[in-house]
């Protein structure tokens, strides 16, 4: 059945594109159109000359419940192609993505939030993979991802056990950047992203891609794939930019090349 409302809601602020996912009623659970409209915000935020970083939030106080399980008995999947769950899990955006999280991030919601960056959390907020209580197994990243995000006894203790944690917990293990009241979340978010949105895009974008690839590589070929990826940067105009900003002591004007 369609819904009368839009899935996903996306408006931009100041170089910041905010994603919402938009199913309150649902608790934000993940169905096919969730995934589509996260998928189309993402690749809008990349092709983008005017936004650098995205936030990636719920409506109605609440993240996200995980995969709509309704939706998935009829074949309405949270999928798109090759790029996993709410169309970011296995293929996330170029520029930086922050998750905001109010009330409850668990199964395939908190998965969504390890394909994001940094994570931004209300102090009463709650994260969980409870899949194995279902029979189920956190196959959308969390198996794999959450033992290289924090300690793996932890991990496995959270895998397997299916309990989940608190904010503050989340926090304390790495999970979570920053801490906000109650209500909060959204506006920590978008502050944090404004503060890298004010960097140089393409290294900003760049030093992602090599922080996230790194546990990928030998230490012989990270040092070559860092130099590849690097050199263009340090030969683009925002880089001359930067340098003469600098040295004539105002703001500089970023191009994105």
């Amino acid at each position: 059945m369609n819904e009368e409302k839009p899935a996903v809601l996306v408006e931009a602020r100041d170089g910041v594109q905010i994603i919402t996912i938009n199913r309150p009623e649902a608790k934000n659970a993940l169905n096919g159109a969730v995934a589509r409209g996260i998928a189309a915000a993402v690749d809008e935020l990349d092709a983008s000359e005017e936004l650098w970083a995205g936030v990636l939030t719920g409506a109605g106080g609440t993240f996200s419940a995980g995969m709509d399980l309704k939706a998935f008995l009829t074949g309405d999947v949270p999928l798109v192609d090759d790029r996993g769950l709410g169309g970011i899990t296995q293929r996330p955006p170029r520029k930086p993505l922050i998750g905001a999280v109010e009330g409850w991030a668990v199964a395939g919601g908190f998965e969504l939030l390890l394909a994001c960056d940094l994570v931004v959390a209300a102090d009463d907020a709650r994260f969980g993979v409870p899949e194995v209580k279902r029979a189920l197994v956190a196959g959308a990243g969390a198996a794999m991802l959450l033992p290289q995000r924090i300690p793996q006894a932890v991990a496995l203790e959270m895998l397997l056990t299916g309990d989940p944690i608190t904010a503050a917990r989340a926090a304390e293990l790495g999970l979570v950047n920053r801490l906000t009241a109650p209500g909060g979340a959204l506006e920590g978010a978008v502050a944090l992203a404004r503060t890298i949105a004010a960097n140089g895009p393409l290294a900003v974008a760049i030093t992602k891609q090599i922080a996230r690839s790194a546990s990928d590589w030998t230490t012989e070929e990270g040092w070559i794939r860092q130099g590849e990826l690097m050199s263009p940067v340090f030969g683009s105009e925002d880089a001359q930019e930067g340098a003469r900003a600098f040295a004539e002591k105002r703001p500089p004007v970023w191009k994105g090349r």
